[in-house]
This record gives C-alpha cells, sequence and structure tokens, in this order.
C-alpha cells in the first residue's frame, strides 16, 4: 500500500482514489513560491510518480483569490530563489516547471495565475480555470522575463502572435480568453474547479496506466533526464535572466513596484 509524503502548513497532500491532489496553502502571500515550497511540491510530485497507485495529479491553491502570484517577493529580497535548494534545483520554478513527470498533471485554477502562475499552468497538462482566473506574464513591467518556461512555452501553446503580445505587452487575459486560446481546457464557476478537475483525472485514471504514461512522455518529448527539444530553450532563458537580473532597470522594476509608481527605464 503506498503511502503520501507529509504535508506540511504550507503545502497540503491528499489522495482522492488513484488521483493525488497537491495544494499550495499561503492564502495569505496569495499562494506566492517560496524556496521551501517550491521543495515540498517537488518532492509530492516524485513521490506521485514513483507511486504505482497514483495515476494522476490535481495541481491547485487555496483560497478564493489566488492560484499562485509566481515568486515570493520578500523572500525574493532576503536573496531566496523559488526554486528547490541543492541538487533538486533542476525541478525548477515551484519545483515543478522543469520537471519531468509521466503521470498526467492537471491544473485546478481557482483564481488569480500570473506570472509565475501562469508558467506552472504552461507546465501541466491539462488545465480548468475559474471564471475569476486570469493569466499573463507581467515580467517585462518588472524590468525582467518570464524566465520559468514562459518566454518559450507560451508561444507553443498558444500560437506565436498571440503570445508575442502577451510576453511583450505584459497584459493580463481572463479566463475565457485563455481558453479561446487554449492555454486552459475549460472554464467553470470558481466553486465547480476542483470538482472538474477531478473529474477529468478519474476519468484518466480509469485507463491503463502504462499507456497513459508513455503516451504522455511521447506528446511532451520526455526522456529520463528531461526534455532534450526544450534544453537549448533553457539554457537561453537562464543566460538572458542573468544577465537581466543585475540590470540597473530589472533593480527599478523591484523599486518602482514595491514603491507602487511608474518605473523609469533607462535600458541599462
Amino acid at each position: 500500500m503506498s503511502t503520501l509524503p507529509p504535508s506540511s502548513c504550507e503545502v497540503l497532500v491528499a489522495r482522492e482514489a488513484n488521483v493525488m491532489v497537491v495544494t499550495l496553502n499561503r492564502p495569505q502571500a496569495m499562494n506566492a513560491i517560496t524556496a521551501d515550497v517550491a521543495l515540498q511540491v517537488g518532492e509530492a510530485l516524485e513521490a506521485a510518480e514513483a507511486d504505482p497507485e497514483v495515476r494522476c495529479i490535481v495541481l491547485t491553491g487555496s483560497g478564493e483569490r489566488a492560484f499562485c502570484a509566481g515568486m515570493d517577493l520578500k523572500a525574493a529580497a532576503r536573496g531566496e530563489r523559488p526554486v528547490p535548494p541543492g541538487e533538486r534545483e533542476a525541478w525548477g520554478f515551484a519545483g515543478i516547471v522543469s520537471h519531468p513527470l509521466s503521470k498526467p498533471l492537471i491544473a485546478a485554477v481557482n483564481g488569480f495565475a500570473v506570472g509565475g502562475g501562469t508558467e506552472i499552468v504552461l507546465a501541466c497538462d491539462i488545465a480548468v480555470a475559474a471564471e475569476t482566473a486570469n493569466f499573463g506574464l507581467p515580467e517585462v513591467k518588472r524590468g525582467i522575463l518570464a524566465a520559468a518556461g514562459g518566454a518559450f512555452r507560451l508561444p507553443r501553446a498558444i500560437g506565436s502572435k498571440a503570445a508575442m503580445e502577451l510576453l511583450l505587452t505584459g497584459d493580463t487575459i481572463d479566463a475565457y480568453q485563455a481558453r479561446d486560446l487554449g492555454l486552459v481546457n475549460r472554464v467553470v464557476a470558481r466553486e465547480e474547479v476542483m470538482g472538474e478537475a477531478l473529474a477529468i483525472a478519474r476519468r484518466i485514471a480509469a485507463n491503463a496506466p502504462l499507456a497513459v504514461q508513455a503516451t504522455k512522455r511521447i506528446a511532451r518529448g520526455y526522456m529520463p533526464e528531461g526534455v532534450p527539444d526544450e534544453a537549448a530553450d533553457w539554457a537561453l532563458s537562464h543566460r538572458e535572466m542573468a544577465a537581466i537580473r543585475t540590470s540597473e532597470d530589472a533593480r527599478e522594476g523591484a523599486l518602482a513596484f514595491a514603491e507602487k509608481r511608474a518605473p523609469v527605464w533607462k535600458g541599462r
């Protein structure tokens, strides 16, 4: 009989028959990601991958406002990165975005999912969104870039022209626009999000598990070491972000956001 990885106050892990449910549980911080949260989520996904009784995973956020608001800015101000520490850093933002999994991953987007929240959705296989959810990659408004996969995954998910508009303007879209563009599968009332996500998960779990997992690996291009087709994209993203992170504009973007004023860009 399988055992669940431990829950914490910030990451809840539960089982619904053959479905593991992982909940980001920081509603007071709009479920923003810290290094500790990223490690716990990544470990839960790893446990699900190794457990033959788990056939599908549903990821959601607690509270009524947010699915995930991206990285925790207070933790970032302390120099903390929203990735697991040590060898598990390869799992990427939130322990999810570069964590290859054979088990299908469904996002139950219960609210605000901008920045890193959208990048988590892009890393999932299927997404159900609340009517109140919104999406976007506003990093350019802060002097940085969508370095957790957004800059290269969004064009593949919704098409180049639509993605470039969102990436370069930093604008957000509502749940229905996200559905029409193909970023999410369906939109339901907020109170129906988990029920709809679990219903899809149960239909997946009713199928032959080895066939489902092999199908996902083929569709996603997964190999044991990751996704070869994305290797160059990740390398470029990390290189560009390393340069941008130390720029005057990046510092100005963070300061202007904290001071609730328009940034003054210098292009350096």
